[in-house]
């Protein structure tokens, strides 16, 4: 239904615009230097969820709503930013609770459900997706077979699909780098609340991004 040509020219404007780092790889990175790669990998999970979300809001023709309405984008833009930095700035207060963490598993097992969730909040509220998907997803479609919204979920495992392995690189890269920490509490403090800004510096870059 939807013609090979289009679907090798929106993958190759998706790794495009997915290989450049955005809030989902900087939350998955995030993450990983706070917690670890089980969580990280859960974070990942969500972001997927949440970026297909997109994919079927825009489908079912939310995408077009908050394409043409500054203030729908601007409360979804704005909801992600606070959480973001809520995220953050708990990663930054409870920095030094990695060491523990780390030697009982205690915050994996209580989080994993829950950072999924964080995950895929932020992939669908993630603008540059919803952006993107509402503006560029639309023209890939092939409009003289119908069935257009069926069309925009075949198209929209793509760029799940590269997300997914975009950020699972990026989330692992970042547990590599993270492992020369463990040797020293202050390491490991110093990780935490990296991570930690990093996610607070996200959502205010969130924040102001423009329509």
């Amino acid at each position: 239904m939807v013609k090979t040509e289009s679907l090798l020219a929106f993958a190759a404007m998706s790794f495009v615009v997915i290989a450049i780092p955005g809030p989902s790889v900087l939350f998955v990175v995030g993450r990983a230097l706070a917690h670890g790669r089980r969580t990280a990998l859960a974070t990942v999970l969500g972001n997927l969820l949440g970026c297909y979300a997109l994919v079927l809001a825009v489908a079912l023709g939310v995408g077009a709503l908050v394409q043409s309405s500054t203030t729908v984008f601007t409360a979804v833009r704005l909801a992600g930013a606070v959480y973001l930095v809520h995220l953050g700035v708990q990663a930054y207060r409870h920095r030094d609770r990695l060491r523990a963490d780390l030697t009982t598993g205690e915050g994996e097992r209580r989080g994993d459900l829950r950072t999924v969730l964080d995950g895929l909040l932020v992939g669908a509220t993630n603008p540059k997706g919803l952006v993107f998907f509402a503006a560029v997803l639309p023209q890939f479609v092939n409009h003289a077979a119908g069935n257009i919204p069926l069309q925009m979920m075949v198209l929209g495992l793509i760029p799940a699909g590269i997300g997914l392995v975009c950020d699972t690189v990026w989330g692992l890269g970042a547990v590599a780098a993270r492992t020369w920490f463990v040797g020293s509490d202050r390491r490991l403090s110093m990780i935490g609340g990296a991570g930690g800004i990093a996610l607070i510096g996200l959502g205010l870059a969130v924040a102001t991004t423009r329509h």
